[in-house]
């Protein structure tokens, strides 16, 4: 802002150099001060992309904790000659405590699958059914070695806290195909959130109107949607309409107050929920054979397989971004990883194929791009000796991803000799983030948000490039 004394200088400099500053100045200082004279509307109503979109929708089945791609998704024969032989090399433990310096090549086989001849461990069955369908990406990397870092670098762009995640990114950026549902949904672990909470939905400093709204995994999914008996019909309607009208008054007098108006826009979505979300979240009209892929049948498949249905059924309803999770640290096998980790692949993976299957029979997939992943993967060393596991590794790992404008049938990068470092094609998170908004019509460096005089983005400053060789 320009202080009394100095627009008393130049204006009192005439047309001379000083005027031309005062022009200058003054027209700076109304840039700068627009928002406050003409306040930004702020909504979930649909916008038009860049250009033409191949994603409408996205559904991310987030493994928090490091799926082990060497056992999951990165064969590594060369391992096999050093197996319980010391590392040929440097690595970098997280946990040096309990390190080792011992190779532990994985025991479970592998062998290729689908028409692409894809390799895929034996842990992963249902992906195995998908795998045409799907591009692996074998050369993921954030670089900091820690669960909370990487969680946000793959969220919101940076390794910090307090920045908008992907999800508030694209509702911001498009909107929402629905006004009945929220625009973007997270179905939550009964058992617990996954690291760092609600961080892993937060819209940051974008308005809070973009933030994830968390489903319970129990039901009633949500809370308090039908009102007393005594306010039900003619009696909420006309409270509804009264409590309208003190809203839109309110705010008209407080212009600009984006947490305000994202509150109003909150009760005003919840009235609407009333029908639409219990409908959206009912899957008691699907048919068993449905059910079946999706595990619901299954008691050790059924949790997971059913908040995948119903991320199904919400993309199918207009809801822009689903975020499916696994509760804290589930995939974080420092220790017992004989045991741990087919048991975690069982409980999601016939539950995440069956979701690609289910979205491609309904012509749906085209339209949806799936996500699976975590935000790391493991070492190729022992951790833990006296119960084998394996320690953080977030410089190459995997995640998959399918529909949505992805090509199918393919690997793509690559990891050394022991799936340590991504050595080829490498996708840091930045390229990750710029690939899914380009998907969804998107120009990364466009999709901006006004903050202290920046000009903000989900990728500021670093180098992301869109991953064009995996796009169909």
């Amino acid at each position: 802002m320009i202080d009394a004394s100095r627009r008393r200088f130049l204006a009192e400099s005439g047309f001379g150099v000083g005027g031309l500053a005062l022009a200058w100045m003054l027209q700076q200082e109304q840039t700068r001060a627009m928002p406050e004279f003409e306040p930004r509307r702020f909504d979930l109503l649909p916008k038009a992309p860049h250009h033409e979109p191949k994603a409408k929708a996205m559904i991310s089945l987030f493994m928090q904790g490091g799926p082990s791609h060497i056992d999951l998704f990165d064969p590594k024969p060369a391992m096999a000659r050093y197996h319980m032989q010391p590392f040929p090399g440097d690595i970098k433990y997280d946990n040096a405590a309990e390190a080792s310096a011992k190779v532990f090549h994985s025991p479970w086989r592998f062998r290729k699958r689908g028409q692409a001849g894809v390799e895929l461990s034996e842990l992963v069955p249902g992906l195995a059914e998908i795998i045409d369908d799907v591009c692996l990406i074998r050369s993921t990397r954030t670089g900091v070695n820690n669960h909370g870092q990487s969680i946000n670098a793959l969220h919101n762009g940076r390794i910090v806290s307090g920045r908008p995640v992907l999800g508030s990114w694209l509702t911001y950026a498009l909107g929402s195909e629905s006004q009945n549902l929220p625009a973007y949904v997270v179905m939550a672990d009964p058992v617990s959130h996954p690291v760092l909470g609600v961080d892993n939905w937060s819209n940051g400093w974008l308005p809070s109107l973009y933030q994830g709204a968390v489903v319970r995994a129990q039901e009633p999914r949500i809370l308090n949607l039908d009102p007393p008996s005594h306010l039900r019909g003619t009696a909420q309607e006309n409270y509804l309409h009264f409590l309208g009208d003190l809203n839109r008054t309110h705010a008209q007098a407080r212009p600009g107050e984006h947490d305000l108006e994202a509150r109003i826009a909150s009760f005003e979505l919840a009235a609407r929920m009333q029908l639409a979300a219990r409908e959206a979240m009912d899957i008691a009209n699907e048919s068993a054979a449905t059910k079946k892929l999706y595990g619901i049948d299954d008691p050790a498949t059924a949790e997971f397989g059913t908040r995948c249905l119903i991320a199904r059924r919400l993309v199918e309803r207009g809801v822009r971004f689903v975020q499916v999770c696994t509760r804290n640290q589930y995939w974080d096998h420092h220790g017992n990883i004989m045991t741990a980790l087919p048991a975690s692949c069982r409980y999601v993976d016939r539950g995440s194929a069956g979701l690609v299957k289910d979205l491609k029979s309904r012509g749906l997939l085209d339209e949806t791009l799936v996500h699976w992943g975590g935000e790391m993967g493991r070492l190729p060393v022992i951790q833990n000796e006296r119960n084998i596991g394996r320690d953080h590794n977030t410089y190459g790992f995997t995640m998959w991803l399918a529909g949505g404008g992805i090509k199918g049938g393919m690997a793509f990068g690559a990891t050394d000799d022991f799936g340590h470092h991504a050595v080829s094609d490498v996708v840091n998170h930045y390229d990750f983030h710029a690939t899914v908004l380009h998907l969804f019509g998107l120009d990364p460096a466009k999709v901006t948000f006004a903050r202290n005089g920046q000009q903000l983005t989900l990728i500021d400053g670093q180098p992301a490039r869109v991953v064009r060789e995996v796009l169909r």
